[in-house]
């Protein structure tokens, strides 16, 4: 019996879109949807039925695709499907492909047509053609120019450390901005097939600057909007939080390195012997050691996109009530996607693009 979900996410996607297409031959689509609906947990008999074939034939096919992916499909016994290229030009594909990094297989296509004079007639041969080659599609991920793998691992180590030997009376808050511009942000969404959407936009001018801090333990939050997000805005929410935990002996917040939390003003706040916080820095250029970047990206996706408010008030005022109240109450729901589960980003692992 074939076990259900074998199928890799890319290679599932790339079977379901193999099915769809119109362009693809009937034969080759037929596999792509037999295998998913294997994938699905349906047996070999019950996917001959529905396909009026004989279970045998379906073994078959299975068996092409785990000896030889997406190529394996397009292999029928007259011959055809078979790689058009030789293994000199697959290498020289290779090389290309690392070379240039093209960003569609239609650009593949044009290539391997213009060097070679082979014309693949369908995109699915084509990609069932570059998985073969181990090549496959990907997305560059961002990170910052200067980052240092050994800073990351000694703050994550820290912070470990200052979570296992907290005390009953300390907590721990991650503070950040985030200006979020009066706007909506159109996102891919389901919809009736033939359906155009379209959201209004507004004039994108005005912007609100919210001067924040999280407790990832309870969910509770402090959040402020301000005409400028600076020292004396860095004071009124370490302020405001102090206020938040009256009883607490030690407040630990995590931020980054802006010039405005470093202000005089701000280590004059600090030094005072009335003080509960302890500020504690975030490697330069690693926002992804600050949880709260992740909050605002939950704000932008609950709040902005595909959604527009009508008037900048409106905008404003369910921003705030969301991080203010919202987030609090739903913290179980939210809690996931906010997380202190860090990870150290070393550009030595990554090819840089430049």
């Amino acid at each position: 019996m074939i076990r259900a979900g074998y199928l890799s996410p890319e290679d599932r996607a790339d079977l379901i879109a193999l099915a769809r297409d119109g362009s693809a031959a009937h034969r080759l689509a037929r596999r792509a949807n037999a295998l998913v609906l294997l994938d699905d947990g349906w047996s070999c008999e019950k996917v001959a039925a529905a396909l009026f074939l004989d279970d045998d034939t379906i073994r078959g096919w299975h068996s092409l695709f785990q000896e030889d992916g997406l190529e394996g499909l397009t292999r029928f016994r007259s011959g055809g499907g078979a790689s058009l290229l030789t293994t000199a030009q697959e290498e020289a594909l290779i090389a290309w492909v690392a070379r240039t990094l093209p960003r569609s297989t239609r650009q593949i296509g044009a290539h391997v047509e213009t060097a070679f004079g082979v014309v693949y007639e369908s995109r699915s041969g084509l990609v069932a053609l570059l998985h073969r080659l181990g090549l496959e599609y990907s997305k560059p991920e961002a990170i910052g120019r200067k980052l240092d793998a050994v800073r990351q691992k000694t703050f994550i180590d820290g912070y470990e450390t200052l979570l296992n030997g907290l005390d009953l009376d300390e907590a721990v808050l991650f503070m950040d901005a985030v200006h979020p511009t009066h706007a909506a942000r159109p996102a891919g969404c389901w919809a009736a097939a033939g359906e155009h959407l379209a959201i209004e936009q507004t004039s994108g001018r005005q912007r609100l600057n919210v001067h924040g801090a999280v407790d990832l333990e309870s969910g509770r939050t402090a959040m402020i909007d301000v005409e400028t997000v600076d020292a004396a805005s860095t004071i009124r929410l370490l302020e405001k939080i102090e206020a938040m935990y009256p009883s607490t002996a030690r407040i630990h917040v995590f931020l980054d390195n802006a010039r405005y939390h470093h202000a005089v003003l701000v280590r004059e706040w600090l030094a005072r012997p009335e003080r509960r916080i302890a500020l504690r820095f975030i490697p330069a250029y690693c926002p992804h050691l600050n949880p709260i970047e992740r909050l605002w990206g939950v704000m932008h996706r609950h709040l902005t996109h595909n959604k527009c408010h009508a008037t900048y008030r409106e905008f404003a005022e369910t921003v705030l009530e969301f991080l203010r109240e919202t987030v609090p109450r739903r913290w179980r729901e939210f809690r996931d996607s906010v997380s202190d589960n860090f990870r150290v980003i070393d550009p030595r692992g990554f090819r840089v693009l430049t």
